[in-house]
């Protein structure tokens, strides 16, 4: 385990296949932040595409299976900085989110779409919200 600051106090250095412990939701204690995928934007700085694992959401569909994983959301630096706890391990990207990935970046190019810069866990909450919504 590493502690979210290093020696000197800077905040962590953000890499591709890091799992982090984050600030979870209190039902969520498990959950975990994968760092899929970083690339840079010249106005925005790092977008970081993160997974989701270990979340406990209702299923949008009628099948009432629950959600266990976010596979896709791009972040800032800054959402990683106020959410991230400790690095748990190294390990591969988790290619499933390649597909919430394209959609996303076909929406950001025409100029449909952004990144999130609150905490993990609000975004859960609002992936929460809006499939509560969705089921009426």
């Amino acid at each position: 385990m590493m502690d979210d600051q290093n020696v000197a106090g800077e905040a962590p250095k953000y890499a591709v296949g890091q799992l982090w412990a984050y600030r979870t939701r209190p039902s969520e204690p498990d959950s975990t932040v994968l760092i899929n995928y970083v690339e840079h934007n010249q106005i925005l700085g790092d977008i970081y595409h993160i997974g989701v694992l270990g979340v406990s959401l209702p299923s949008p569909g009628p099948e009432n299976n629950p959600i266990t994983e976010l596979p896709h959301f791009p972040v800032s630096r800054a959402t990683l900085d106020k959410s991230v706890t400790a690095l748990v391990e190294n390990r591969r990207p988790d290619p499933t989110y390649i597909e919430g990935y394209r959609e996303w970046k076909q929406a950001f190019d025409d100029g449909k779409a952004g990144i999130f810069d609150i905490s993990v866990a609000e975004i859960v909450d609002i992936i929460e919200q809006a499939i509560s919504q969705q089921r009426g």
